[in-house]
This record gives structure tokens, C-alpha cells and sequence, in this order.
């Protein structure tokens, strides 16, 4: 009965993540977590519904957890390294600690488009125009559409090269 009653919990968050009711989904999947802590899924989807609510440091610590239960997680890798990149309420944000955390995605996928973005991003946050640019012609040769990559690419030629 436990193993499905943390299910149940689960699902039933990750549908109000699916239909924008991210505070019923962070309470139906802690009651999952408090069921079964053990499962880097449940922790990442809390993430996820804390992310969309903006709150950063308990997206933060999910993230982690799951991670810790899971090195493979790809996805919490990036989804951490996005919210140090995006955050607006810290002046100095860690970029170091999103590049290591975007460099960890890769690693696991060396094809993911928005980490390779994302990386070009934060050596361009960086001042590492060069390494920027070269994460950014790796998204585009996979996607030659890459509009945002292309975009990016584009001034940090035109602005800083």
C-alpha cells in the first residue's frame, strides 16, 4: 500500500504541474517525499513546481536532493544552473556554479541544446567570449534553426569580439 500511496501523490503533482497548479504540486508530492524520500523524481518535480513559483532556494535544494539520489539527473543539473543564471535578487550570482553544473549535463548528454545555450550564456556572463561562442556553434550544428544561439552568437561578435 506505501509504494502506492507515494505514487499516487506523485502523479497526482506532477498533473498540477502539467495544469499550472504548482502549489497543489508541491503539496501533493511532499506528502509523496514524506512517503518515499528516496526518489530523485519526486524531489525533481517539487523542484520544478518551486522553480515555477520562484521559489528559488527550496528549487535549489530539491534539485540537489534529487541529484544526490540520482548523479544522472541531467535535467536538475540544468534546471540548477538556470535558476543561478536567471535569478534577478542576487547581485553576484555563482556563474562558476552553473558552468560546473551545465559542464555535468553535458557530460551526461553532449547533444542537449538549452545546457549548451545556457553554457554559451554563462561564458558570456563570464567574459569568456571565445569558449561562449564555441558552446553556441556546437548548438547550432546540431539545430541550425537555433534562433536564440545564433542571436547570442551574433552579439557577442558584433559587441565584444
Amino acid at each position: 500500500m506505501e509504494n502506492f500511496q507515494y505514487k499516487y501523490y506523485l502523479d497526482e503533482g506532477i498533473g498540477d504541474i502539467q495544469d499550472g497548479n504548482y502549489k497543489d504540486a508541491v503539496e501533493k508530492i511532499t506528502k509523496s517525499i514524506k512517503i518515499k524520500n528516496d526518489f530523485a523524481v519526486s524531489f525533481f518535480y517539487r523542484a520544478v513546481a518551486h522553480q515555477a513559483l520562484e521559489d528559488w532556494d527550496e528549487a535549489m535544494l530539491d534539485y540537489t536532493e534529487a541529484i544526490r539520489l540520482d548523479e544522472k539527473m541531467t535535467d536538475a543539473y540544468y534546471n540548477r544552473a538556470r535558476i543561478i543564471l536567471s535569478r534577478k535578487d542576487i547581485e553576484n550570482p555563482k556563474i562558476e556554479n552553473a558552468v560546473k553544473d551545465l559542464e555535468k549535463a553535458l557530460a551526461l548528454d553532449d547533444k542537449f541544446l538549452d545546457a549548451l545555450y545556457a553554457m554559451g550564456a554563462a561564458k558570456k556572463k563570464l567574459g569568456e567570449y571565445k569558449e561562449a561562442i564555441s558552446f553556441l556553434n556546437r548548438a547550432i550544428e546540431i539545430e541550425p534553426d537555433a534562433i536564440n544561439a545564433k542571436a547570442l552568437k551574433k552579439l557577442i561578435q558584433t559587441k565584444y569580439l
